[in-house]
């Protein structure tokens, strides 16, 4: 609430107005909207992303030494690579612990990021060779997610 008695201490001259100049003051300002608050400056965000998207696998199924950490855990723990795949994807960490479901994270990637490939080769590479699709998963998804850049800038203008 507006007070009168403030308003006339920060501002000496208001003491000098009539009682009824300082109720007319106070109708006319109570009716007027805060635009801005001073010291109090204008922010803005932009965030701007930008994904790979399209064309084949960044890698062949056969290219183990493009990462050769994906490559050794692949070989020795497939399942806690399996469990890595997931996390990166977002899913449920108890998401490999299902049937099909590297399957599902495979073909889910590749319609995400508009790979060429069917269902079946998903299903070949997967079944057949297991750590090495899991590998191939693992590689592409650092590419992607390294290929996305988040640009967040603040500007403060004083009014």
């Amino acid at each position: 609430m507006w007070s009168l008695a403030a308003y006339t201490h920060r501002h000496p001259s208001m003491q000098d107005l009539s009682m009824e100049e300082s109720v007319r003051l106070q109708a006319d300002s109570e009716d007027l909207p805060v635009v801005t608050q001073p010291g109090l400056g204008v922010t803005r965000t932009m965030v701007t992303t930008i994904t790979q998207t399209g064309g084949d696998w960044s890698t062949g199924l056969f290219h183990v030494c493009g990462d050769p950490t994906t490559c050794v855990m692949g070989s020795v723990v497939p399942c806690c690579l399996d469990l890595s795949l997931a996390h990166q994807y977002g899913e449920c960490l108890c998401l490999p612990l299902l049937p099909g479901s590297t399957l599902a994270v495979r073909v889910g990637m590749r319609e995400r990021f508009k790979i060429r490939g069917s269902v079946c080769e998903d299903w070949l590479a997967v079944c057949l060779c297991y750590p090495l699709a899991v590998c191939q998963m693992i590689r592409e998804m650092k590419r992607r997610l390294k290929s996305q850049i988040y640009t967040v800038s603040t500007a403060l203008e004083c009014s």
